[in-house]
């Protein structure tokens, strides 16, 4: 059979939906190489986003623009078209999108219900187009997969979805996330300008993700105790950047402050690895992959005791209330002052990581496609 996934989220530089794109269709291919998997989008994946690595011959990138037609008329048109034409059994819409008709049945992948849950961390216009949108795309298909439990109950609540109709799916580090020695680490550390002590955070800049929190929990930290660490954020630039570059301002400790902008699989890596401990305070999540690329690669975690959160890292994590500037703080104090502990929880964090793999994401992922087609294929 054929079956092809959303190729969209690859067109520009991979982040969250992107690696989660790109992971499930490659670990498709290895786990099924009787059938043929293909990543479609209606033009060339850009050269930043295109792999590198050696891929199964069972995979194909397709530019699949049908008789000129642009993007714009990519869901409504060529997408359906091509779907018609290529034969699929299957279409999976890995980032919130189907085609508007097919002949085929489709998966959708609901990642977080954050637009509709906390509209407030999100731009107007997003939030006006996900109310709209994701109840229709979740009608139109065949089945839903999420990445824990907490999502797949979220979309059964909030979108009137029945139980049967989704399936949670945990993702996993990719395999390019292990600890490094210092003689890996710190020649990234000092080209990108990180100090021997510091604090990561890994992500996109935006409301959703608390920075705000977590920098007056680190002015906090300066100004009560006696550490001294460098905060590191690596990540693109989202909405409401210039909020969190004002509080910086204002309180004077933005020189100990490093935004280091959207980073390479072996900077992250380097920087996982020599970090004294990995915050991400978020207010809400789907997953949390960032969580297990920070566990992989053996540093010690500080996050929120939200569901999904709790879910993905267990009791392996330092958990605290993402509304609490004080807890936040004294967690983060707690484990720079404590090496046994945080050498704890390090080695807890790789073992943990362990338990996820995108082979199992992938297995999981084609029993749903296997049962759709079964009941709802063009032959049934």
């Amino acid at each position: 059979m054929r079956f092809a996934l959303d190729g969209i989220p690859l067109q520009e530089k991979k982040t969250g939906v992107g690696h989660y794109t790109f992971e499930l269709a490659r670990a498709l291919a290895g786990v099924a190489p009787q059938h043929e998997f293909q990543v479609v989008s209606p033009t060339h994946v850009s050269a930043n986003a295109e792999p590198t690595q050696s891929l199964p011959a069972n995979l194909r990138f397709v530019d699949a623009e049908v008789n000129g037609l642009k993007r714009r008329f990519w869901w409504s048109i060529s997408l359906p078209r091509y779907c018609r034409q290529a034969g699929l059994a299957l279409f999976h819409g890995t980032n919130f999108e189907l085609p508007y008709w097919t002949t085929c049945p489709s998966v959708l992948t609901i990642h977080d219900l954050s637009l509709v849950l906390y509209p407030q961390t999100h731009e107007e216009r997003l939030v006006r187009r996900a109310r709209l949108k994701l109840p229709l795309v979740a009608r139109r298909a065949k089945a839903i997969i999420t990445p824990s439990q907490t999502v797949k109950s979220e979309v059964c609540e909030h979108l009137g979805v029945q139980p049967d109709k989704v399936f949670a799916i945990p993702e996993a580090a990719r395999s390019n996330f292990y600890r490094v020695q210092p003689a890996e680490s710190d020649p990234v550390c000092r080209r990108l300008g990180v100090e021997s002590d510091f604090i990561l955070f890994v992500g996109t800049i935006e409301p959703r993700k608390n920075l705000l929190h977590l920098a007056r929990a680190f002015n906090e930290i300066l100004r009560s105790t006696s550490h001294r660490p460098q905060l590191v954020i690596a990540g693109k630039q989202g909405w409401l950047f210039d909020d969190l570059m004002a509080y910086l301002g204002q309180q004077r400790i933005g020189e100990r402050v490093l935004f280091t902008g959207h980073l390479a699989d072996d900077e992250l890596r380097a920087l996982y690895s020599a970090c004294r401990l990995f915050v991400y305070p978020s207010l809400y999540e789907g997953f949390g992959l960032p969580l297990l690329e920070a566990m992989a690669c053996g540093a010690p975690v500080v996050t929120s005791n939200v569901p999904a959160i709790i879910e993905t890292v267990a009791d392996v994590a330092c958990l605290v209330s993402p509304a609490e500037v004080r807890d936040l703080a004294q967690a983060i104090c707690g484990l720079l002052e404590d090496d046994r502990e945080r050498e704890r929880r390090s080695t807890a964090g790789m073992k943990h990581a362990k338990k996820f793999s995108w082979e199992r994401t992938a297995l999981q992922t084609l029993g749903v496609y296997q049962t759709v087609h079964k009941l709802h294929g063009p032959n049934q």
